[in-house]
Parts: structure tokens; sequence; C-alpha cells
């Protein structure tokens, strides 16, 4: 994406004029203030058995809590499938959930994160993990086929499978390098941004380009992202602010928790009792239809639901305007993992905390951020000069 640099556009989205910033910086008190790294996530959040394998890992780990928390909770709903919802009106919420993990930089132990919570899905169920668990998000067709359904075709008066199907409809993507994602996810035709919605939103997944017949019924995708905060601003232009797409990922601020030069002391027999919990956790939640809430749920839903479905204007405002559908989701996983049909109150309080630290965590990424990356690229350098830009030093910060 790219814009005019006249001093009328930049005036636009800087939000100060340009002749003033030749003389010096703007007047501090005329520009947003820079947002601060989100507080601890709070206590509710860690309830339940979630709570107890995050408690367990933590002294063993330079991840962040809240990193294994959160793809705790979302390989949980993934290995479920296609099963429990919960109704909103016309809209069916599954299990499914995406999130981004954002550090400062590429430090932030994410890697190490996922490592845990991959290890106990390996002592439940090593072929979903070898099988069901891919990266490599880069098209809108190669999601598709991940989930595909057998296509048959009539020759000679016979049917014959022209395409295998897929038997598992489970997939949980965990991509590492988000970054990549998002910049061939920018070029002219790529089908990535409205198959990722399509998989949020739904089970049943088609392209309508002309040469990718293939298409899903039934699937249950979810997205696990790895990013720094920089590469998400730089990358993750308006145009997918604008259309859903990033407003359908939690955004969860994650950093190196310790320094352990030796690695933790852990094993996998120490994860073993929860590894067979979490399991029974999944036969149960595969018997569920739908889920609901109970009446004290409900009180405390009918008083949050206002403020989270109000909105907030702006960037931040278009990334977190799902709020109340988040909250949803991740109470229903916390039901589940509970042996619970019903979302009870500290199943949904445990949802609002979180999604507290996940809207938190936008607003640090997103909160004084244009949505033009070029705009932002000037933003961040009059931030660290004393004496402003003119018009030569934007040239120069572009390279003439």
């Amino acid at each position: 994406m790219s814009i005019d640099l006249t001093p009328r556009i930049i005036e636009h989205e800087l939000g100060f004029d340009t002749a003033s910033a030749e003389a010096g910086p703007p007047d501090p008190a005329k520009k947003q203030s820079i947002q601060n790294w989100p507080e601890p996530l709070p206590q509710e959040a860690y309830y339940g058995l979630a709570g107890e394998v995050v408690s367990t890992i933590e002294p063993h780990t330079e991840a962040d809590t809240v990193a294994i928390l959160v793809q705790l909770l979302i390989a949980f709903g993934s290995a479920i499938g296609r099963g429990p919802y919960y109704q909103v009106e016309g809209d069916i919420h599954a299990t499914n959930e995406f999130a981004l993990l954002v550090g400062k930089t590429s430090k932030g132990r994410k890697g190490i994160s996922w490592g845990r919570v991959r290890q106990i899905h390996e002592l439940i169920d090593d072929t979903w993990v070898r099988k069901r668990i891919l990266s490599g998000l880069s098209s809108g067709e190669g999601l598709i086929w991940a989930v595909r359904d057998e296509v048959v075709r009539e020759r000679n008066g016979k049917e014959e499978v022209v395409v295998d199907g897929v038997d598992d409809k489970r997939l949980l993507v965990v991509q590492t390098e988000f970054a990549s994602t998002l910049r061939v996810m920018a070029r002219d035709g790529n089908t990535l941004s409205p198959t990722v919605r399509q998989a949020w939103d739904t089970g049943d997944l088609r392209t309508m380009t002309k040469n990718s017949p293939a298409m899903a019924t039934g699937a249950l995708i979810s997205i696990i992202g790895h990013v720094t905060a920089d590469e998400l601003r730089h990358y993750l232009d308006r145009t997918e602010v604008g259309n859903g797409f990033a407003n359908r990922f939690l955004h969860i601020c994650v950093r190196r928790s310790k320094c352990l030069p030796e690695g933790g002391q852990l094993k996998p027999d120490d994860l073993a009792p929860y590894a067979r919990r979490i399991d029974k956790a999944l036969e149960f939640a595969r018997s569920v239809d739908c889920v609901d809430m109970d009446d004290e749920a409900r009180t405390i839903w009918r008083e949050v639901y206002p403020q989270l479905s109000e909105g907030l204007p702006g960037l931040l405002g278009a990334v977190i305007s799902r709020a109340e559908a988040h909250v949803v989701r991740l109470a229903m996983l916390y039901a589940l993992l509970d042996h619970s049909a019903q979302i009870q109150a500290p199943h949904l309080r445990a949802a609002l905390a979180l999604w507290e630290y996940a809207e938190a965590s936008a607003r640090y990424v997103f909160g004084d951020a244009l949505g033009n990356p070029m705009a932002d690229d000037i933003l961040r350098a009059l931030r660290v000069t004393s004496q402003g830009l003119n018009r030569t030093d934007i040239s120069n910060l572009f390279k003439r």
C-alpha cells in the first residue's frame, strides 16, 4: 500500500500540520501516547485444568504463561472437532479459535511455549499431532486442500473418484513465521484472507477461482500464528483490518518470562496425568451438541455485553470488534475442559479475563497506529527525533 507524500495527505494521516513539523516536533498533547505492555494476565484466566497445566509447566520454561494458556485452549478446541457449538441468533460458534502471539522481538520464546502444548497432545493422540497440525499457510486453495472433500465425477456411466478426500476435518495451523503469511496474502489474486475468514465463521469452504474446484464441508480449522509487533504493524494493512481478517484473531502479547540457561527439569511423565485428563475432557466434549449458559453466567453476560459490543473507533476498534464472539468461544472451551455442557460463571469470568488481556495487547500493538504503513513509519521517525522532520527528511526516510 502506498500514499501520496504531499503535505495535505501527511497532515491527514498523522494528524498534525507539516508546516509546524518543519520547525519542530508536534505538540505531545496533540498526539496519542505510546501504549504500555499489558498488565499481567488476571488470575481468573488460569481457571481449572488449563490453569493447572500452566502452573505445572511455568517453573520449567522461559515461555510466557499466557502463551502456553492460549495455545493450550486453542489446541484443545481443535482436537475436539466439529461438534459442540454455541448459538447466537443465526450464528454458530464452534470450538475453533485463532490467535497471534505477538512478541516485541523474535526472542519472545513463542516457539518454546508451543512445544510444551504439542508435547501434551503427543501423549494424547500422536497421529493427530503428526497429520493434522500443519504449517505453510500461504493460499486459500492450500488451506481448503488440507481439509478437502472427495470429488466424484461420472465417466462412461460410472462414478470415479478424481480427488481423494480428507477423512479427518480437524486442522490446526501453527505458523511460526506469520509475517511471511501476511506478505504473501498481500499479493494480487491471493485468496487466503477470505478463506481464513470463512474458516473462522464456518466449516464449509470453497473459493471462486476457476482452476480450483476443491471444497470442504464440516471442517474445523484453528490457527496459531507467531509474529513480532513491528511485523504485524508493518504487514497488516488497512484492507485486512477493514475486511474482518484481523478481528478474527486474538492478539496476545508474549515475552520471555525468565532465564533458564539449562532449561527446565520437567519430564514427559510429569505431563502424562494432565494428558489423560485432557483426553477425558475431549471424550466428553465430543458428546456435547449445543452449549448454553446457566443463570448466573447469563446475569454476568447481560452486564458485560453492552460494553463488549459497543466497539471503539479507528484501527484499534476494528481489530477488537468481535469481542463478544471471542469471549463466547473461550468460555465454551473452559466449560468443556471442565466437563460442563453449560457455561458457568467461573468459565465466563476466565474468558473475560483472557479477553481483557487480548484487548490490552491489541491496544499495545495498534493503539496509536494509523493503519497506513508509510504514515506509521513517519510517525515512528518523529518520535525518535527532537528536531522534527522536514520534507527532505521524510524523503530520505524512504530512500528518496
